[in-house]
């Protein structure tokens, strides 16, 4: 992904959300500075946002938001029928990073899609370089801050 990109991204977060539609729209938002190829690695934990972010992917994407849901029990949703395909993964539910290889993940990644994974932490060894990492908190009951990096991330320029 060019440095441009990140810079950009990086100029919008960290960020707080006040509600589903923020969030939603800070996803969009996102969509429309994403090179194809791009992958994202979402962290956080139940209800952060992460799904609603993905739903504003979708929506940037021109994508129905409201097909968005997360794939916790089919582990990947393709969505194609927008500017660019959307390939949306959970790996909630994986035991093994390998599980994601016999899915074709090394397809997806880098393909011409946009490529969202929650719960990412969990396939941290198969993600490519290229990776943008965010990671989600629960700041108050309804507000919700999401910052660049993985949650372990304590490289110099990582917010948490």
């Amino acid at each position: 992904m060019p440095e441009t990109t990140r810079n950009t991204i990086q100029d919008l977060l960290p960020r707080t959300t006040d509600s589903v539609e923020a969030t939603m729209a800070l996803g969009a938002r996102i969509a429309n500075m994403l090179a194809p190829g791009a992958v994202l690695a979402l962290y956080g934990d139940l209800g952060s946002g992460k799904t609603h972010f993905v739903k504003g992917i979708a929506k940037g994407l021109g994508l129905a938001p409201a097909e968005v849901r997360s794939p916790t029990f089919t582990i990947l949703a393709v969505h194609d029928e927008g500017e660019r395909p959307l390939y949306h993964f959970d790996a909630y539910r994986v035991q093994t990073p390998d599980e994601f290889v016999e899915l074709g993940f090394e397809e997806y990644v880098h393909g011409e899609g946009i490529t969202c994974i929650e719960w990412a932490d969990r396939i941290a060894d198969r993600l490519p370089p290229h990776t943008v990492h965010l990671h989600f908190h629960h700041a108050t009951p309804s507000e919700r801050r999401i910052t660049l990096g993985a949650p372990d991330d304590a490289s110099p320029g990582a917010d948490r």
